[in-house]
């Protein structure tokens, strides 16, 4: 299988993966915002495991593993990165790597999980990682029932969540990430305030797209601005933290959030070019996609 839908997705689910993989593999990873969650984890600690939470905390060995802890989930990012190459083939390599597309996306919604508790769980920031961590759930769907019909409704869905979710921050429903104002400041020249109301201006124009692409008149506008958009947002992560007298240093701690940020602009281009693809959308759409998804992973009755 290698048609245009599934290079796509293979690319797609590539990206994230290899993207996080080196995150995890060379910097780090928000793990301690719950291993060293007092509130949480204290009685487990003290209880259970019989030591005092100050001397958790501060233990070099409770901070080794921890490290080793981000590491193997970085290994299992690799893996199933590597694994993408094996699924148009036959034989064992394809099943060890279609069981990885599900355990790598679990995993990647643990991530989320954890981006969002360190943000006080606030759920714009999980759903913000929608179109990362459902991904390899596309591609493994496709893989395995090798359907030219895509769920296109649930990809509509999920990218919709993610430019809405950061909709929310742009335009100031959750506080406004510095980072955000730092990285359109340096990548555009303006003033601090000028920055503000860019941020506001994309902010509502996410929130019209993530409802246009669901009215068929406009929906390819609003699909085609979503590929322009999410490839820009993501090259930001760069342009915005660029030295020249940094390169190496720069590229290998920037250019890792630009790869795994390629879902933003592929899955509205692969959701464009199904559309474009298909004379009649609705027959393009798969409505089993969550129950097959679900009964293949063990939830399902």
């Amino acid at each position: 299988m290698k048609s245009k839908l599934y290079l796509l997705l293979a690319t797609s689910t590539f990206c994230v993966f290899i993207g996080r993989a080196i995150q995890h593999l060379v910097w780090d990873a928000p793990f301690r915002t719950l291993l060293w969650d007092e509130g949480l984890l204290r009685g487990f600690v003290e209880n259970v495991l019989g030591y005092n939470w100050f001397d958790y905390v501060t233990s070099p060995t409770t901070d080794k593993m921890i490290n080793l802890s981000i590491d193997l989930f970085g290994v299992l990012y690799l893996l199933a990165a590597i694994s993408v190459f094996f699924l148009n083939k036959e034989g064992i390599l394809k099943k060890i790597g279609m069981k990885l597309q599900i355990i790598g996306a679990l995993g990647l919604m643990f991530l989320a999980f954890l981006y969002s508790k360190e943000k006080f769980m606030q759920l714009g920031q999980f759903l913000e990682y929608s179109a990362q961590f459902s991904a390899p759930f596309l591609l493994w769907y496709v893989v395995t029932y090798k359907e030219e019909k895509f769920p296109i409704l649930f990809a509509k869905c999920v990218i919709a969540l993610t430019f809405i979710c950061h909709g929310l921050y742009a335009v100031g429903f959750y506080p406004v990430p510095g980072k955000f104002v730092d990285m359109t400041i340096s990548t555009l020249g303006v003033t601090e305030s000028v920055a503000k109301d860019l941020l506001l201006t994309a902010g509502i124009l996410d929130f019209i797209v993530a409802v246009g692409i669901f009215i068929p008149r406009i929906q390819k506008p609003m699909l085609a601005y979503m590929v322009l958009w999410g490839t820009l947002t993501s090259m930001a992560r760069l342009t915005g933290h660029f030295h020249i007298d940094f390169l190496g240093n720069t590229l290998l701690q920037w250019l890792p959030a630009v790869i795994y940020r390629a879902p933003h602009a592929l899955l509205p281009l692969i959701i464009l070019t199904q559309i474009n693809n298909a004379k009649d959308t609705a027959k393009m759409e798969s409505p089993n996609f969550s129950q097959k998804l679900l009964s293949n992973i063990g939830l399902a009755n």
